[in-house]
């Protein structure tokens, strides 16, 4: 499906024949200050980023820093450090999720209004062992394990965790990227977490509740998050949203092993290429080659990749990469060095 700037996104309810204004096309990169963005991260906002210039929407920066744990201000400004010097900007000031609470709040409060809020403070391994589940492969909270008892239902205690009662029943994302897919939340997941122990947000409520508020109308990241869309459309329904942002899942960059890149690998973090003296212009070039938007590795600036990118070359992409995932070499880095 081609989109182009000028297409309006039908996030509104119609509002008794009053003209309405529609919200400008919006797209964040959304990065967790926990460690230094990798190639693998890079390639996904560059991608986002140049496809959002070429199609006018307006771009956020927003921090996903609720993991006070690990999350920290020095994660914040080394990823936007990293990001202008690749020459990807953003509109307007960033955000930090962690800055405000109050939004959160309330979406737990219009929620435990519903019923559909409980506590518990279950441990991944409690949640194992109630339900039989071998390690390895996600955990899924079922329905089983809600409590009984009437006083457990609500959000009362801030510091305790609360799950959200995950209606059963399926639910199609559709995405621009890899079509149409049907999930159902509440097998494939189960009660997700809303409120942690330390008394804050989980991520899918955080992220849904941001999206709302910021006027998020497309959502560009990594395939890996296609089965959360679903949960995070349940949730939004929940909260009011009318209908799901434009979803955008993009195939990942592996290692020569065939693991995804992480934030543990350090020879391909941008802040350590950064710092060794790699030229920006070879790492866009990479990624773009990386992407199959270039025959071959040559030094580009950010700003080049703004005419290379649209909607068929990302979807090129995916299905390329969906027989053949992307792996990044020893040769890749060599050149980046050399």
């Amino acid at each position: 499906m081609m989109v182009t700037s000028d297409q309006k996104p039908d996030h509104l309810p119609e509002n008794d024949g009053q003209p309405r204004i529609e919200p400008a096309p919006t797209t964040r990169l959304a990065p967790s200050p926990t460690g230094d963005l990798h190639l693998g991260n890079a390639r996904t906002f560059l991608l986002n980023w140049a496809a959002a210039r070429r199609l006018g929407w307006r771009i956020i920066l927003r921090h996903e820093d609720l993991d006070s744990g690990r999350a920290s201000e020095e994660g914040c400004r080394r990823i936007e450090a990293s990001l202008h010097w690749l020459g990807i900007e953003w509109d307007g000031p960033s955000t930090r999720q962690s800055e405000d609470l109050s939004p959160y709040l309330e979406a737990m409060r219009r929620l435990s209004e519903q019923g559909l809020v409980f506590q518990s403070d279950l441990s991944r391994r409690d949640i194992r062992e109630a339900v039989g589940a071998p390690h390895g492969g996600e955990l899924v909270f079922p329905a089983t394990l809600r409590p009984s008892d009437e006083k457990s239902w609500g959000f009362e205690d801030q510091t305790a965790g609360h799950r959200f009662a995950m209606p059963e029943g399926q639910e199609t994302v559709r995405d621009e990227i890899e079509g149409i897919h049907h999930f159902n939340p509440a097998r494939e997941g189960g009660d997700l977490v809303l409120w942690t122990r330390g008394g804050r947000p989980g991520y899918q409520l955080a992220v849904v509740v941001d999206d709302l508020a910021q006027g998020v109308t497309d959502v560009v990241r990594g395939n890996d998050l296609l089965a959360s869309a679903a949960r995070q459309q349940r949730l939004g329904t929940a909260l009011g949203r009318v209908a799901p942002p434009r979803w955008w899942h993009l195939p990942l960059i592996h290692d020569e092993e065939g693991r995804r890149l992480a934030k543990r690998d350090g020879d391909s973090g941008l802040e350590s290429l950064r710092a060794s003296g790699v030229p920006p212009t070879r790492v866009i070039g990479l990624l773009l080659y990386l992407a199959g938007i270039l025959p071959r590795r040559i030094p580009l600036e950010a700003a080049e990749a703004i005419e290379l990118i649209d909607v068929d070359s990302l979807q090129t992409l995916s299905k390329r990469e969906d027989t053949t995932p992307c792996r990044l070499t020893a040769e890749d880095l060599t050149w980046l060095r050399s």
